[in-house]
């Protein structure tokens, strides 16, 4: 996987996009400084919680002596999950109910950000290949900026683009990660079967 490819897919997981709506929904009670003041600190949360799964993902499994193929496996079934609700949303949203007052970590930060999907995403790129600790870490540094850089301009883009062509865009993502969920499913099955454990 390359670096583009590997940011992509942090991109899809991170669903700034789909996001949009929610995000707009929690902060409209605050005035506008605060909004930048709160989603940039919900965002840099986010990016500190995904790039420790990056790097201590590999000793995590080890310590809960966990495969990678199972990870793998794991991540595909709730990256699949996730897809799916982005698809066809429940009447709730894609993460359910949300609390009232100025969200501090939850639910901004973790799941709708650094969720279950994004967190098994990077664990799974450092167990698989921790000597591109570093790549993995600029992939995820260039999808959480343009996610930023999205949350940041919602406000424009939720009136130049509508609630239609957004949600519209967020089905697309998550046809794109169903796919690619199917993939890590696939990867992570061909992987544990041409090593099975003794």
């Amino acid at each position: 996987m390359t670096i583009a490819s590997a940011a992509l897919l942090l991109f899809l997981i991170l669903d700034p996009l789909g996001n949009i709506p929610v995000f707009l929904s929690m902060l409209r009670t605050l005035p506008p400084r605060r909004q930048r003041i709160v989603l940039a600190r919900e965002l840099l949360i986010a990016l500190g919680v995904l790039m420790l799964f990056l790097w201590s993902g590999k000793y995590a499994l080890e310590l809960m002596h966990l495969r990678q193929e199972s990870v793998a496996i794991a991540g595909g079934i709730v990256l699949f999950l996730i897809g799916i609700r982005m698809i066809f949303p429940p009447p709730e949203g894609l993460m359910g109910e949300l609390p009232d007052g100025e969200p501090f970590i939850v639910p901004m930060a973790i799941p709708l950000v650094a969720g279950p999907s994004g967190m098994a995403a990077v664990m799974l790129m450092g167990s698989n290949e921790p000597d591109r600790l570093w790549e993995w870490s600029l992939a995820l540094m260039l999808a959480w900026a343009a996610t930023a850089v999205i949350l940041f301009s919602a406000t424009s883009l939720y009136r130049l683009l509508g609630i239609r062509a957004l949600t519209a865009v967020e089905r697309l993502m998550g046809m794109l990660l169903v796919a690619i969920s199917v993939q890590m499913f696939l990867d992570g099955l061909t992987g544990y079967l041409a090593n099975p454990p003794a």
